[in-house]
């Protein structure tokens, strides 16, 4: 007889642990507060469905924070060669963009939501929508419906409700309390890849909101990278700031302050810079001096006033070093509605290898539910997938041993 499992949440965690599950010979229903599922993903994808990374695999791995360890074995399940392989099944092929993140050819989500969800009508999986989920009733589910309120009995019970970023979209973050009710140790959620607020005069502001920075090196405790961003209204954001973002997050929680150093010029020394500044002529306009010198432009030059309004009084080395390392202070992330991702969730302590609540046998957890964190990138999402493969196959493994 099949074992009826309920998966609540339709997103990328959800949806394949169901496909998992249908394979080995589950009843799967998989219940979305949403009118349609995977929302999220498919916001993702409207300017390209980063789908994984194609760096070296066990470079890979180190992407995960304080869950690298935890993460490992289980990413080992759905690798960014086995997503490419699970991509082409359902007939989108994938290619390596220049940063290394993989895409799909038609550069969306749609084409490759569609067919999953055709895969899984076609192995049984049943999707119901508009059910809300609203705790437990002993081992029972209970849901918000259009018809009213439901009960639902099911063997195993995986919970793939995503974090906290985008609440629009369905994750709202409206378990947390039902499982600490429960007795479940969740970690406050956090924002995470989010911009931050900074200190910008409104004609600032006013007049560079929207621009990018582009070709610029940012240094936090999370090491060096080289990118661009975007000045956005009162602060910063971006892929630059992305990947900087949880090291500028956890220094402002220890210490309340903390800043992002900028390479205005990368591919420049600082001896070099000033040579060039010094031979300026000191009559021309600073905007002058900085654009011929070390070929400044305009949000560049503006972000380094904001930074030190008395730069123009500095000496060439002076100036130099400030182009080249530029402190530019954030004072809080943008709430968490706005991040991309969040931090915190379920302690990985209060599962087990399974994926399994220790508190609730029976109860899964996969996907941003937990309490892991990654970059842009491809990273997310991938951990996302493989969340959902360990904890299907920890509720195949549950339900088929003796006692379960």
């Amino acid at each position: 007889m099949k074992k009826s499992v309920a998966i609540i949440g339709g997103g990328p965690s959800g949806l394949m642990a169901a496909e998992h599950l249908a394979g080995k010979g589950h009843a799967v229903t998989v219940y979305d507060a949403m009118p349609t599922v995977g929302r999220k993903f498919l916001l993702a994808g409207k300017s390209g469905l980063n789908i994984t990374h194609a760096e070296d695999y066990a470079r890979f791995v180190t992407r995960f924070g304080a869950a690298n360890d935890r993460l490992r074995p289980v990413l080992d399940l759905m690798t960014p060669t086995a997503i490419r392989n699970w991509a082409a099944g359902l007939g989108t092929e994938t290619f390596v963009g220049s940063s290394g993140r993989i895409f799909p050819k038609a550069m969306k989500a749609s084409p490759l939501l569609r067919a999953w969800l055709r895969r899984l009508e076609g192995m049984g999986v049943i999707v119901l929508t508009r059910h809300r989920w609203t705790g437990f009733d002993g081992d029972a589910l209970l849901f918000d419906t259009p018809e009213g309120s439901k009960r639902v009995a099911a063997d195993a019970t995986l919970l793939a409700l995503g974090g906290a970023s985008w609440p629009k979209l369905g994750s709202t973050a409206a378990w947390v309390p039902l499982l600490q009710a429960s007795g479940v140790d969740v970690t406050a959620l956090r924002p995470a890849n989010c911009g931050f607020d900074c200190d910008f005069s409104d004609s600032f502001d006013s007049r560079f909101s929207g621009h990018p920075v582009k070709s610029v090196k940012a240094t936090s405790t999370a090491g060096t990278t080289q990118g661009e961003f975007v000045i956005s209204r009162g602060g910063i954001e971006g892929s630059l700031i992305y990947a900087h973002s949880a090291a500028l997050r956890d220094v402002l929680d220890q210490e309340g302050h903390a800043a992002l150093t900028l390479d205005l010029t990368p591919g420049r020394t600082a001896e070099k810079l000033s040579a060039d500044l010094a031979r300026q002529d000191r009559k021309a306009s600073f905007s002058t001096r900085l654009k011929k010198a070390a070929n400044l432009d305009k949000v560049k030059i503006a972000l380094l006033r904001e930074v030190r309004t008395d730069a123009n009084q500095l000496d060439p080395d002076g100036l130099a070093s400030l182009i080249k390392a530029l402190p530019l202070t954030v004072n809080r992330p943008r709430p968490i509605e706005e991040a991309i991702s969040t931090a915190g969730g379920v302690a990985l302590e209060a599962i087990d290898e399974r994926f399994m609540l220790k508190s609730r046998p029976g109860t899964f957890i996969a996907g941003e539910m937990l309490d892991w964190e990654a970059p842009t990138g491809g990273y997310l999402l991938t951990a996302c997938f493989a969340t959902g493969i360990a904890a299907a196959r920890g509720i195949d493994q549950w339900r088929t041993a003796p006692d379960g």
